[in-house]
């Protein structure tokens, strides 16, 4: 997948746990643990928002696009 999600090392950074964050944004810990894994087929802008909130950090903290060789554009 071309879109890397760095939620682990935010939640480092912020000294959170996946528990603590799904707690204060209102997602499961598994929803959380999906996202952070990479596993996540799509994220609400309000998700992403209340993650962003919580952690004060910008969605360019969290995701990153890295070109996949192996896609045909």
């Amino acid at each position: 997948m071309a879109i890397i999600v760095d939620l682990d090392v935010m939640l480092a950074k912020r000294k959170m746990s996946v528990t603590e964050l799904s707690e204060a944004v209102g997602i499961t810990m598994a929803n959380v643990s999906i996202l952070k894994n990479g596993k996540a087929k799509a994220v609400r802008f309000s998700t992403l928002s209340a993650i962003c909130r919580i952690l004060d950090c910008q969605p360019g903290d969290i995701l990153r696009y890295q070109p996949d060789n192996s896609e045909d554009v």
